[in-house]
């Protein structure tokens, strides 16, 4: 009996010690991936409120040893980043309200409405969304050219949807699965319409699929550089991720006003993403589980 208890106790201790290292593992992997994260933004920080003659100072430190602002007022004042700055935000915009709106009916009408070819158009979905870009910037050229859109925001507004849609289609196709048809079917007999449905009680119950889509949309027309870099060839119609590569002159690197730029550049996603991550989680959860 003494051996049984004996044993039993061993073994209790075996699984706390094995779980307390399980934790200790835990710790380590996350703190090793928030260094990973945090370095490169304090990086680019530092270089940022350096002085070029300091950036390119054989003696280097990591901290400053004088806090210049300069590339940030040149970034601001004197050059063309707050053009960028303002087309990436516009771009982006646009090409998310689109993805929103049209996401929206579409994954609905393949969700709950019965039409011959809902099931091509749901795994075409999924195959356009994993064509690559290369592939499909120089057809996608074309038509630009021919709508006269060329060297234009209007024409990145009108490509940008091309690789948001598909996949915001998608994630919410599978969120509106989870949503009871029943709530709908009632609606349905008081009198409202499939677009009251979808306005009144499909859309605020899919309110975290939607911020999931939201956020991914506007990341990939902020972050997005081919097509851009294709379409696009003048100052003014230049996005930031296009912009930051101009400041690379022949044999001068701009390394202070490239970090300032950068870090601007990142910080949009960087607070929006902070911000809804609790709404990000539970929609990417809850598609993923239901789909």
């Amino acid at each position: 009996m003494a051996v049984a208890v004996q044993t039993r106790g061993s073994t209790r201790a075996g699984r706390r010690t094995l779980g307390i290292g399980w934790i200790v593992a835990t710790y380590i992997l996350l703190a090793f991936f928030v260094l990973w994260t945090v370095i490169p933004f304090l990086w680019m920080f530092m270089a940022s409120i350096k002085t070029n003659k300091e950036i390119y100072d054989p003696n280097f430190t990591i901290l400053p040893k004088q806090v210049f602002l300069g590339h940030y007022n040149d970034l601001v004042v004197k050059g063309p980043f707050m053009i960028w700055l303002r087309n990436s935000t516009i771009v982006s915009l646009t090409s998310t309200l689109l993805a929103l709106v049209l996401g929206s009916f579409g994954a609905y009408a393949i969700t709950r409405l019965q039409f011959t070819g809902r099931k091509v158009i749901a795994v075409g979905l999924v195959g356009t969304y994993l064509l690559p870009a290369s592939l499909l910037f120089i057809p996608l050229f074309q038509i630009i050219a021919n709508l006269n859109l060329s060297d234009s925001i209007y024409g990145l507004m009108l490509v940008y949807p091309t690789f948001t849609l598909p996949f915001c289609t998608w994630l919410l196709m599978s969120y509106f699965k989870s949503i009871p048809l029943e709530l709908e079917e009632a609606a349905l007999i008081d009198g409202c319409g499939r677009v009251g449905v979808l306005f009144r009680i499909v859309l605020p119950l899919a309110a975290p699929a939607l911020v999931v889509v939201a956020l991914f949309s506007f990341t990939q027309g902020w972050n997005e550089f081919l097509y851009a870099f294709v379409f696009t060839s003048s100052q003014t119609t230049r996005t930031l991720t296009v912009g930051l590569t101009l400041m690379l002159g022949e044999d001068v690197f701009y390394w202070g006003k490239m970090m300032a730029g950068a870090l601007i550049t990142a910080l949009p996603p960087v607070i929006m993403y902070t911000l809804a991550q609790r709404l990000v989680i539970r929609g990417l959860t809850v598609g993923g589980v239901k789909g």
